[in-house]
C-alpha cells in the first residue's frame, strides 16, 4: 500500500531539497515553472502558458484564452501547441479528438530550429492518438514521465488516457512513481496528489485516497479533480450523508467554471438515489444534467444523463414512471452519435437511452453498427467485440424483460470489463442491472399463464448464471 512520502519535499531520494522554479531563460531554451525546457517561447508567452496550465491542472475552465494569447505572442511555442492539442485529445468524443489534427499540423509548420527531445516525444504521442494507437501514445508519455518526472502535462495526459482506456494498473502506478520528485513548492503539486488519489480510490484504497485528496485541497481548494475524488470516496464507502454534506459545502469550488460541474452533480444525484430520494435526484437532473431539446450536448453530459436515469429507473422498480418523458429527449440527443464508432463506453450509454425511451429501432440499429464494428482491426473494434456489443445485447435483453438471458449475458462479460474505461462508479450500471435482473427472476411480476414450474426453471437458470459470475 502506498504511503504519504515523508522525505524532504520535492526531492528524489538522495537529492538536495528543491526550490521553487520561476519560468526563465535557460541554456538550450527557457524553463517552465516546473523546470522543463521549452522551445519557441517568450517570457510573456510562457506566462500565458502557465496560466492555461494552471486551469488544466485543476480541471477548471479558462485555459483556451491564455493559450491563444501565448500562441499569438509566440507562434513557434511548441508546448503551447501541444497543450492545445491535448485539450482536445483527452476525450471520448471522436469528433473532438479529430480536431487535434489541425493543431498538430500547425505545430509542425511552426517548429523552431531547435527542438527538445521531450517536445518531439509529445508531438509523437499526439500523432499516435490521432492514429488510434493509444498504447504507443501512453508508452511515449510514459517515457517522458520517466525521464522528466516534473513534466506535469505528460503525466496528466497519460493519466487521462489510462482512465479512458480502463488501464487500472497504470492509473495507479504511473503517478506513484513520480511522487518523490514533487513538493508543495512546485506549481501543480496539488494536481499530482489529486491524480494519485483517484488511482487509489479506483484500487479500493479509499482511506489513503481521502488523505491524498485532502492534501491536494490544502494546496489548492479549487482543485475540482480532488473534490471529484472525495465524491468517489464517500460513494465507495457508503458515507451518503457525508458525501452530500461535502458536495454542498464545497459546491462553489466544483460547480463553477470547471470541466466536471455536470459530472459532480451526477455524483450528488447518486447520493440521493442511494438515500432513496429519487425526487431529489431527478430535480438535479432537470436543473443541471438534462439535455435541452434543440441544444448541442457534450458527450460527457449525455453519458451522465443516461447513467442517472437508468439508475433512477432501476431504483423505482418495474414501473419506472418517475423517469417519464425524459428518456425521449435524451434518446433524440444520442441519435446523431449512433454511428460514431469510437468509444464502447459511449455506445453502452447510448443503448441505455434508446432502451429507456423504448426506441427499439434505434437500439437494433446500434446493435447492427456494433456487430459490423467488431470485426475491424481498431481499438473500438476490439473493445466492441469483447465488451461493448455483449454488454449492449445484455441491456437489450433486460429492457425486453428477458431477464434470464440478461443475467447470462452480463455474467459472461470478461473480468476485463474495466477496459470499457470510466470509473468503478460509472461501470456499476452493469452490476446494478444484473442485480435487478436477478431480483426480477426471484420475485417475478404475476403474468397470466406463467406456471410455477416455468418460474422455478427460470430461477434455476438465473442461479447458475449468478454462480458463474461469482466464480469468474
Amino acid at each position: 500500500m502506498s504511503t504519504l512520502h515523508r522525505q524532504a519535499p520535492g526531492t528524489a531520494p538522495g537529492s538536495a531539497s528543491s526550490s521553487p522554479i520561476t519560468p526563465t531563460a535557460a541554456r538550450g531554451g527557457r524553463l517552465d515553472a516546473r523546470g522543463c525546457r521549452v522551445s519557441g517561447a517568450t517570457p510573456t508567452a510562457l506566462a500565458h502558458f502557465e496560466q492555461a496550465m494552471a486551469a488544466f491542472q485543476a480541471w477548471r475552465g479558462g485555459a483556451d484564452e491564455p493559450l491563444a494569447r501565448a500562441l499569438q505572442e509566440a507562434p513557434g511555442f511548441v508546448m503551447a501547441h501541444v497543450l492545445k492539442a491535448y485539450l482536445l485529445l483527452c476525450s471520448r468524443d471522436g469528433h473532438r479528438v479529430a480536431r487535434a489534427r489541425a493543431v498538430l499540423d500547425e505545430a509542425t509548420l511552426r517548429l523552431p530550429p531547435t527542438l527538445q527531445r521531450r517536445e518531439r516525444l509529445h508531438l509523437a504521442a499526439i500523432a499516435a492518438v490521432l492514429a488510434d494507437d493509444y498504447p504507443s501514445a501512453k508508452a511515449l508519455l510514459g517515457l517522458i514521465v520517466r525521464r522528466h518526472p516534473r513534466d506535469l502535462l505528460a503525466l496528466q495526459v497519460a493519466h487521462a488516457l489510462d482512465y479512458l482506456t480502463g488501464d487500472l494498473a497504470r492509473l495507479g502506478e504511473r503517478v506513484a512513481q513520480v511522487l518523490p520528485a514533487w513538493s508543495a513548492r512546485l506549481p501543480g503539486h496539488h494536481a499530482v496528489l489529486a491524480m494519485h488519489a483517484f488511482g487509489l480510490v479506483e484500487r479500493g484504497e479509499t482511506a489513503l485516497a481521502e488523505r491524498f485528496a485532502r492534501a491536494a485541497l490544502a494546496l489548492n481548494p479549487l482543485d475540482a479533480r480532488a473534490h471529484h475524488v472525495m465524491a468517489h470516496v464517500f460513494e465507495t464507502e457508503g458515507r451518503i450523508a457525508e458525501g452530500l454534506a461535502w458536495m454542498r459545502e464545497h459546491a462553489e469550488s466544483w460547480s463553477t467554471s470547471t470541466a466536471v460541474a455536470t459530472h459532480c452533480t451526477w455524483h450528488v444525484a447518486l447520493f440521493h438515489v442511494a438515500a432513496g430520494d429519487l425526487d431529489a435526484a431527478l430535480a438535479l437532473y432537470d436543473r443541471h444534467i438534462a439535455v435541452r431539446e434543440g441544444e448541442p450536448a457534450e458527450l460527457a453530459d449525455l453519458i451522465d444523463a443516461s447513467a442517472l436515469l437508468w439508475r433512477v429507473q432501476l431504483a423505482a422498480g418495474s414501473q419506472g414512471r418517475t423517469v417519464g418523458a425524459r428518456w425521449q429527449t435524451l434518446a433524440d440527443a444520442w441519435a446523431p452519435r449512433l454511428t460514431d464508432g469510437f468509444c464502447s463506453f459511449s455506445d453502452v450509454h447510448a443503448m441505455l437511452a434508446f432502451i429507456g425511451a423504448g426506441h427499439w429501432s434505434r437500439a437494433r440499429q446500434l446493435e447492427r453498427v456494433l456487430a459490423a464494428a467488431q470485426s475491424r482491426p481498431t481499438r473500438h473494434g476490439a473493445t466492441t467485440r469483447t465488451l461493448g456489443l455483449p454488454a449492449c445485447r445484455a441491456l437489450m435483453a433486460f429492457g425486453q424483460g428477458r431477464h434470464t438471458l440478461a443475467i447470462t449475458l452480463l455474467s459472461s462479460l470478461p473480468a476485463s470489463v474495466h477496459r470499457l474505461g470510466g470509473s468503478h462508479a460509472q461501470r456499476d450500471v452493469l452490476h446494478l442491472t444484473l442485480q435487478q435482473a436477478v431480483e426480477q427472476i426471484r420475485r417475478p411480476q404475476a403474468r397470466p399463464g406463467t406456471s410455477a414450474a416455468a418460474t422455478a426453471s427460470a430461477l434455476a437458470e438465473a442461479a447458475d448464471a449468478a454462480e458463474a459470475l461469482v466464480g469468474a
